[in-house]
């Protein structure tokens, strides 16, 4: 049974996911600080990740997939550029430019495509590619507000160079993830991405909890007292992971992450219909380039 075209509604699902984490997760950073909320998603998610796993490999019957040549360094580039891509985004957001780091992070995808041929040897067709540069441009217009320029001459040098960097980051944590999911000699995708999850999760939580119990004792108790909402966060954290790391089982992570772009749009969605906004027209043209970008990505993919 051809299972290759799973990868789109695992995204689609991981993108909706993310949304309601990102929501959840708002109240926690204003408790926590960002580190703090970051840190519990990590801790929290790690039982949960351990759970899926548990369940799925005796339903499906099969054994934990066995790493091949390649899986541990994989899975630390994923995991430990991913806290690091974390850190620079907020070190960058610091600088008061929050508009430029935004379109400055939405650069990810490119690099993500240039990062996944040159180190797995992804290959993207014409169409492909294409819809990569569009949805790009279509991200880029949503977040480039008229405050850009003002914030560029705030420090804004500084937070695009510390943006770029994070970007690239958040690029080698997808590329990473991908390279550890093919990186098993035995089991499915699902057993698969379930494994690279629960070590994944098992290695952040690990470093952040290290740092924040030799740096910031306060946050990671806060994170203990919060129990109840960390623990909706931490499952919904692990579920959304999961579905992405399925969609790098399965396709390019530059598909994956093109597709995701469409999560701009339902954030701007939602935004919308929760504080009655109105929508300007550079946003409605970022969007609808990000629809075209989908839209060619969907039909190279068939």
């Amino acid at each position: 049974m051809d299972v290759g075209w799973l990868w789109i509604p695992a995204t689609l699902i991981a993108c909706a996911g993310q949304v309601a984490r990102n929501t959840m997760q708002r109240g926690l950073t204003e408790e926590l600080g960002t580190v703090g909320a970051t840190q519990v998603r990590f801790v929290y998610g790690l039982p949960f990740a351990l759970l899926f796993l548990a369940v799925l490999l005796p339903v499906t019957g099969e054994a934990l997939p066995r790493p091949g040549p390649g899986f541990t360094a994989f899975l630390l580039l994923g995991a430990v550029s991913q806290i690091l891509a974390t850190a620079l985004m907020l070190a960058a957001m610091r600088l008061r430019s929050f508009s430029v780091v935004t379109a400055v992070l939405k650069a990810e995808v490119i690099q993500i495509a240039v990062f996944g041929f040159v180190v797995l040897g992804d290959r993207l067709s014409v169409a492909a590619v294409l819809a990569v540069v569009t949805a790009t441009a279509g991200v880029v217009a949503v977040s480039w507000t008229p405050r850009t320029v003002g914030d560029m001459a705030q420090g804004g040098g500084r937070a695009i160079a510390l943006g770029l960097l994070g970007g690239a980051l958040f690029a080698f944590a997808a590329v990473g993830f991908r390279g550890a999911i093919l990186a098993f000699e035995t089991g499915s995708f699902l057993a698969r991405s379930a494994a690279v999850l629960a070590w994944g999760l098992a290695i952040q939580t690990a470093l952040l909890g290290a740092w924040l119990a030799a740096f910031n004792r306060a946050a990671l108790l806060g994170g203990l007292r919060h129990w109840r909402r960390s623990l909706t966060a931490g499952c919904l954290g692990a579920g959304t992971s999961l579905f992405w790391f399925i969609g790098f089982a399965l396709t390019a992570a530059a598909n994956v992450r093109t597709l995701g772009l469409v999560e701009v749009v339902l954030a701007q969605f939602v935004s919308r219909r929760v504080l009655r906004e109105g929508t300007a027209p550079r946003e409605l043209a970022g969007m609808a380039l990000i629809g075209l970008g989908v839209l060619l990505l969907l039909t190279s993919a068939g």
